[in-house]
């Protein structure tokens, strides 16, 4: 038995999902005549109650094209220090947009709207970038599945409107966020100009991410993916298992953040775990006593029970639970901790 815990992009397409691919209608997407991939863009736009929204083969790709959208070559985002976008896009906002990122000292990959407003540098001071987008990631990956207070969403969107900057919200994990909190899809769109939302995390699909805005917003994000080689053309039978995922995959989250909490209690209890960071969704994050345990003494010792975690630099291990990690798995992976 293999456990993969690396990350929730490990799983594969449950059955249910496999047929509703198979008996997908397809078109050519590149000429929007795909059916099934008009229907999920559709799907997807009026959950949030925004005016459209756009397929896209990877949520770097929804989060690059939105920062091309909101922004011209020499200026500047503001984000957290351990934002997505900044962190593992492989430099895209500079490579794509030619804008820098401010990087904001948060707490656990979220800022403040006081911090947010520090960062934006003075419009009539030329001689530093223009501030002109603001981007937010939730739950934040680096953070360890940390969900933002909706309040500090709203204070944030308020200095955005104050200073006339774009307000674009990375979801990759967002429906992790909406099974752990009290917010609905509705408010978030409201929100919001644009939000990027993951299919192949939490939900199970294969492939896939949507980018929401308005119309005019969206039309233009057509253009950009073209140019950026995101064009499918009978990707009908990926946005089946996104259709499927989002009606069959959301609320069973809970039992991944369950299985979360769980494995966060059994390491708490382990003499050589020096830290374990607050468990609110299915990413759990970690830090050895290296005094006591080794990290590479550690690891071999959950490879040679067939289970594999990651590394995520200085001294942390992450840990993410997926709709592929059953109960069985679990119970074993427990045990293997507990005997360790």
């Amino acid at each position: 038995m293999e456990i993969n815990l690396i990350s929730d992009t490990v799983t594969r397409p449950t059955k249910g999902m496999l047929k509703a691919m198979m008996n997908a209608k397809v078109g050519d997407d590149v000429f929007k005549s795909d059916p099934t991939i008009n229907s999920l863009e559709k799907k997807v736009a009026e959950m949030f109650g925004m005016e459209a929204s756009l397929f896209f083969p990877s949520g770097t790709m929804a989060n690059q094209t939105a920062i091309k959208l909101h922004t011209n070559p020499g200026d500047q985002l503001i984000c957290d220090k351990y934002a997505h976008v900044y962190n593992y896009e492989g430099g895209g906002a500079s490579f794509n947009s030619g804008v820098s990122c401010k990087l904001v000292d948060g707490h656990r990959g979220m800022m403040t709207a006081e911090q947010v407003e520090v960062a934006i540098n003075p419009p009539d001071f030329y001689h530093s970038p223009l501030t002109s987008l603001v981007c937010i990631e939730n739950t934040t990956n680096k953070g360890g599945g940390a969900c933002w207070n909706f309040d500090e969403l709203q204070k944030i969107k308020a200095v955005c409107k104050k200073h006339r900057l774009s307000y674009h919200l990375d979801g990759a994990r967002l429906w992790n966020a909406l099974v752990a909190g009290q917010e609905s899809t509705e408010q978030y769109g409201a929100l919001f100009d644009t939000i990027s939302v993951c299919l192949s995390k939490g939900l199970g699909c294969p492939v896939g991410s949507v980018l929401i805005g308005n119309k005019e917003l969206i039309d233009k994000a057509l253009r950009i993916r073209k140019i950026l080689g995101g064009g499918m053309r009978q990707s009908g039978y990926l946005a089946a298992a996104g259709i499927y995922a989002i009606d069959n995959h959301i609320e069973r989250l809970a039992e991944d953040h369950q299985k979360a909490k769980e494995i966060g209690k059994v390491l708490e209890s382990m003499a050589f775990i020096k830290k374990v960071e607050p468990i609110e969704t299915n990413i759990i994050i970690f830090e050895l006593d290296e005094a006591k345990c080794k990290e590479a003494t550690f690891l071999k010792k959950l490879t040679e029970n067939h289970i594999s975690i990651i590394g995520m630099g200085q001294g942390k291990l992450r840990i993410v639970t997926h709709l592929d990690y059953t109960d069985k798995m679990h119970r074993h992976f427990l045990k293997v901790l507990q005997d360790y």
